[in-house]
């Protein structure tokens, strides 16, 4: 309000309005003074009458009459013409300044503070507390934003939200001692600060504009990809293909919310030639909230599961959210859709896009034919698109990957990248995000497959089919699933558990191992080839104990269930 904001004036060293007046008067009076006094002629040889000495009074009086009229005719701060945008129909009245004369980052945060004053133009009841010598500009390279003062960089802008039980604007300091140089957040700190009423919202229209921006100026091609599992596998290809023909921006994991996505986007510069974004929904309208934000010119959707099941209610509910991806493309836009997925294939329907499908179903437009595994699981197959052919051996785990590639290829050729490039890309990538289908032959004859990042049944099939294939090797003696609990699958939680160590005994696993009171399903559907363990600290002592070498184990569950912990004890 307006009490707070002449407090910060005060607190700043700003010249308050009721006594600017008083201070211009008398600078009038002595720029009279010192002018009538010069222009008077006195006996010589007096060396203040000599005409030099005259002159410079004169002049002294007419600097004096103008920091006068600065005085009394200055308007606020924010008002002043130096804060006008430089490009023409944009105004900047909106935005107030404030500022500490002890700020020590003045001129880092002059490249950083506002990033686009543009932007900060459109948004009504903004303060900057920070230097009054602040500019912004759109440069070569965007600062890094960040929510972790932990993970800041020098230049960076750090975004403070206010949650349950931490405060980010706490952990400015540490922010500031990581090389952040300004804030975004709902009241000062001591870096200079953008503060507003909602930081979420302002971080998202943020992102939103620096992508405008780019693709108003550059060449910027958005890819967005949802499903209920593969998401992260089918970004991480997808980024290696176009990131081995242009300047490519990816999320980061899976930071695929409303958070995540504006962070993924304000990493876009001038020369970012791709930006690929994972997108998740816990509900209807969420992923429409996300592309209001972020238009995409090409929409993935992978297929349509269990997962979030418990939130969505049905699987019908699910497709209707994921839709959303590809109701947001304009006439210009692509849509890639599973063909062998048929609440996906639907989606043709709901928008206004072209449709580019792929599989392993005929008629799909880009097609995996002759698919086989090696000793270690990993796929082999043939990439079909028209009349045009590639072949791709990846490195990773699991016949599932093949269609994620497949999926990644489509996109990869729907925004211009020829096929065999694509295919060349998918076969040289070896890694995936953090503990996805991660495969390590240890020492003592031992292969692990650490799947522990998430789980819902069809990703846990697929991983039990992956690790089917590794017993099939003559060198395999034993395979071992550690299976913890599957999270958001609601009224259906203990079915699906149950119908999971089933497959599992099933599907060539000798051995199920399941962990936590919340999974016990999984014991009783695997029947007298699981063993149940209470905690990770059981599971880690009975891998101790009993793992030997010819064993191949997999480590699956939901994030919450820290199997990853139990993963990093063997070795």
């Amino acid at each position: 309000d307006d009490e707070i904001r002449r407090e910060l004036e005060i607190e700043a060293g700003e010249m308050d309005e009721r006594w600017r007046p008083f201070v211009g008067t008398i600078a009038l009076g002595l720029a009279t003074v010192l002018g009538f006094v010069s222009a008077i002629s006195g006996p010589e040889p007096a060396p203040w009458n000599s005409p030099l000495a005259r002159g410079y009074g004169l002049l002294a009086a007419l600097l004096l009459a103008v920091f006068a009229v600065i005085l009394l005719r200055q308007p606020r701060l924010a008002r002043d013409p130096r804060w006008q945008p430089q490009w023409p129909g944009i105004r900047f009245d909106s935005v107030e300044l404030y500022t500490r004369s002890a700020c020590h980052l003045c001129h880092q945060a002059r490249e950083t503070l506002l990033l686009h004053h543009e932007f900060f133009a459109e948004i009504s009841e903004i303060l900057i507390d920070g230097d009054p010598d602040l500019i912004t500009r759109y440069g070569e390279s965007v600062p890094v934003v960040v929510i972790d003062g932990r993970e800041a960089s020098p230049g960076g802008l750090f975004a403070a939200f206010v949650g349950e039980r931490v405060d980010g604007h706490d952990h400015v300091p540490q922010a500031a001692a990581a090389g952040a140089v300004a804030v975004l957040g709902s009241r000062p700190t001591e870096l200079p600060t953008v503060v507003v009423e909602d930081v979420r919202a302002a971080l998202q229209r943020l992102a939103s504009y620096v992508v405008s921006r780019v693709r108003e100026e550059g060449d910027l091609t958005v890819v967005a990809l949802t499903g209920s599992q593969g998401k992260t596998s089918t970004k991480d290809l997808l980024a290696a293909v176009l990131g081995r023909s242009a300047a490519t921006v990816a999320t980061r994991g899976s930071f695929n919310n409303e958070l995540g996505m504006p962070l993924t986007a304000l990493r876009v510069e001038p020369t970012t030639r791709f930006l690929v974004l994972e997108m998740g929904a816990r509900g209807i309208g969420h992923i429409a909230e996300l592309t209001g934000l972020v238009r995409p010119d090409v929409s993935v959707v992978l297929n349509v599961g269990q997962a979030h099941l418990g939130e969505f209610g049905s699987r019908d509910a699910i497709a209707q959210a994921k839709g959303e991806l590809v109701e947001a493309l304009t006439q210009d836009g692509t849509a890639v859709l599973n063909a062998g997925d048929e609440r996906v294939s639907a989606m043709a329907g709901r928008t206004a896009g072209r449709v580019l499908s792929f599989g392993d179903v005929p008629g799909s437009d880009v097609r995996i034919e002759g698919l086989t595994l090696d000793r270690l699981g990993r796929p082999t197959f043939r990439l079909a698109h028209g009349e045009e052919q590639a072949e791709v051996a990846l490195r990773l785990v699991g016949a599932h990957q093949a269609l994620n590639a497949a999926a990644a290829a489509a996109a990869a050729v729907a925004c211009g990248v020829p096929l065999g490039e694509a295919a060349t890309a998918l076969s040289e990538v070896e890694t995936l995000s953090q503990w996805r289908m991660e495969l390590r032959e240890l020492d003592r004859g031992v292969i692990v497959l650490n799947d522990s990042y998430n789980a819902n049944p069809d990703s846990v099939r697929a991983a039990i089919d992956a690790l089917a294939a590794i017993g099939a090797d003559a060198d395999v003696h034993r395979t071992i699933a550690v299976l913890g609990e599957m999270k958001e699958l609601g009224e259906t939680h203990d079915e699906e558990h149950r119908g999971i160590g089933a497959y599992a005994a099933d599907h060539g696993v000798d051995h199920v191992v399941v962990v936590g009171e919340a999974a016990r399903g999984l014991h009783e559907g695997a029947g007298e080839r699981s063993t149940w363990l209470p905690d990770n600290a059981s599971a880690v002592s009975w891998l101790a104990e009993n793992l030997r070498e010819g064993d191949a184990v997999l480590l699956k569950a939901s994030r919450g269930a820290r199997l990853d912990e139990v993963a990093a004890t063997l070795k």
